[in-house]
């Protein structure tokens, strides 16, 4: 027998309230409040609905310490349907997170570390012979479905005496595999303005709102032209959150230059969930709320921008026939304390919410903190 579901008094950013009707884990109608016929299952009470959250940067390999965590528990119960784990895994272990994710309710996809030994240890490319070529066109070829790109982190602490060098590989290695960078900025050396210049259209930065010294904003919060110049060219931007990567300061000198947003993801991982400053999706979507940015901006940013880049647009919309991936959200208008990687603290009087998601057919109560 079919199963008729009806996601009911919904609405969408723009304020439209609909209801959703659900067959076979599908969008089977989308109709005006109150008006779908169906079996009534899920009660939207006046929340908000979007597409499925995209997280582009997290890291979900749960044997890896302290950058692992559990997939579920930064996904579907985050309110994040689906994951792009951020490098976890080199060829060594991509096929761990691939079975990993083949047990999981989320959805998960991956850039492959370009270091064969991924986050095994936190200096993967200060030994350039963990850099095995056939291996990584092996990965490629194997796990092609769920690797979306390469990763290379580029910050003093990764890469020790290698320097750039990483990097130059990891260009040659997208030429050949087709497939795009994403790259870790942080500590120099290498200075940043030798990291910017090799990025090319659709390579991601990701830590773009960093506020180490080595980042994209000069003394007085102006962009860098070498950051200018990678937007022209098409870089994609990602905030990539984390433990030390956002800064209150670094993010409102990129709205008041007019740059961003692309994507907004996490970074997160089992202590930076637990202890913070990430603690979840909602809590970093509500740090840009904060910012003044408007709702719609900061809901494209996990969804339509994040889809597009990936190049599945069935994953940022909502649209008859297409399988039914939701993200049920509140804007609750309370005071709450914001915090940053580096300790700056904002107050403010509205948060975002993650109240369930529907995937697979199945509606999946959120567990955070906001």
């Amino acid at each position: 027998m079919d199963e008729r579901y009806v996601l009911r008094q919904v609405k969408r950013v723009s304020g439209e309230e609909i209801d959703i009707v659900i067959e076979n884990g599908k969008i089977a109608e989308i109709t005006p409040a109150g008006e779908a016929r169906g079996r009534q299952e899920w009660e939207g009470l006046g929340a908000y609905v979007s597409s499925g959250w995209i997280d582009m940067h997290v890291h979900a390999f749960r044997e890896f310490d302290p950058y692992g965590d559990e997939i579920d528990e930064i996904g579907v119960r985050q309110g994040v349907t689906t994951l792009v784990d951020a490098g976890s895994c080199g060829a060594d272990r991509i096929g761990d997170l691939a079975r990993d994710a083949s047990l999981a309710k989320t959805n998960v996809l991956a850039f492959l570390n370009i270091s064969r030994i991924g986050l095994l240890r936190i200096d993967e490319l200060s030994n350039l012979e963990w850099i095995d070529k056939e291996k990584i066109l092996q990965a490629v070829r194997t796990y092609g479905e769920m690797i979306v790109g390469l990763k290379a982190r580029i910050s003093k602490s990764v890469v020790g005496a290698s320097g750039i060098e990483p990097l130059h590989i990891a260009r040659s290695l997208s030429i050949e595999t087709g497939l795009p960078l994403m790259v870790h900025i942080g500590s120099a050396p290498p200075d940043i303005r030798e990291v910017m210049p090799l990025l090319q259209r659709k390579d991601i930065v990701t830590h773009y709102l960093n506020g180490k010294e080595n980042n994209l904003f000069a003394a007085d919060g102006q962009p860098l032209q070498v950051l200018t110049e990678a937007i022209e060219r098409g870089v994609h931007l990602d905030v990539g959150h984390g433990t030390a990567s956002f800064s209150f300061k670094v993010a409102e000198a990129a709205k008041r230059n007019g740059i961003g947003l692309n994507t907004i993801s996490t970074d997160i991982y089992r202590v930076n969930r637990m202890k913070g400053p990430v603690f979840s999706m909602s809590n970093v979507l509500s740090k840009f709320l904060s910012l003044g940015y408007a709702l719609d901006e900061i809901v494209a940013a996990v969804t339509s921008n994040a889809a597009e880049w990936l190049g599945r647009p069935e994953l940022g919309r909502i649209q008859v026939g297409d399988s039914a991936n939701l993200t049920l959200f509140t804007l609750q208008h309370k005071s709450a304390v914001l915090v940053d990687s580096e300790g700056e603290e904002r107050v403010t009087d509205k948060v975002i919410h993650a109240k369930g998601v529907v995937i697979g057919g199945e509606f999946i109560k959120c567990e955070i903190r906001a």
